[in-house]
């Protein structure tokens, strides 16, 4: 099926993630690093999340899902090892349209996490639709030796000429002609772009 590539501003919105194990805790690493309000509902915990909650990076229900775990909730992840659970997350999630990724079962769900690349502020989202992860992971992982960190100094370099740009009041034509030129100056040697 189709999907519709979006990032979403998650800063202060609530995510509930439904699983204690190493899966959960790759989410909601990515939810902290977009700003979310993570809580995590686990019966068991592992010793990492229990730290982000120990220092106060995240909440934790110890107990079984409970539908009362989603009020509130912009986005729900499944992450539990019981997919019977993981599915009654997903109908609940839905009937509440809230937004859900089921971890195990990606076409439970109305959304899925992509392999995400970063170069500082230079994001890169490879995905399957959920179809095969791992594959979404190697490609990435492709991407990355192509795409060194050097590719995050660029972007600042051309931020901060749009940003004059925008301030000098040009046309939006000639401000695109003048970013493509340069990008393409830049791309051109990018190991001399190197961030220190």
């Amino acid at each position: 099926m189709a999907m519709l590539a979006l990032n979403i501003q998650m800063h202060g919105k609530v995510a509930v993630v439904i699983g204690g194990g190493s899966v959960a805790l790759r989410k909601l690493r990515a939810l902290l690093t977009a700003g979310a309000s993570v809580t995590v509902v686990a019966m068991n915990v592992s010793p990492e999340i229990v730290a982000l909650a120990e220092s106060g990076a995240l909440a934790v229900r110890v107990g079984n899902y409970e539908s009362a775990d989603l009020d509130d909730a912009f986005l729900a992840i499944a992450a539990t090892d019981d997919t019977v659970v993981n599915k009654r997350i997903a109908a609940d999630a839905r009937e509440r349209g809230i937004l859900a990724a089921v971890v195990d079962n990606p076409a439970e769900g109305n959304c899925t996490f992509p392999a995400m690349l970063r170069r500082a502020d230079l994001e890169i989202a490879v995905s399957t639709g959920g179809r095969c992860p791992t594959f979404a992971t190697d490609v990435r992982d492709c991407i990355a030796g192509l795409i060194g960190p050097e590719y995050g100094g660029i972007l600042e370099q051309l931020a901060g000429e749009r940003e004059k740009l925008l301030t000098n009041g040009s046309p939006s034509t000639y401000n695109t002609h003048v970013l493509r030129s340069l990008a393409r100056r830049l791309l051109a040697k990018p190991t001399e772009n190197k961030e220190s």
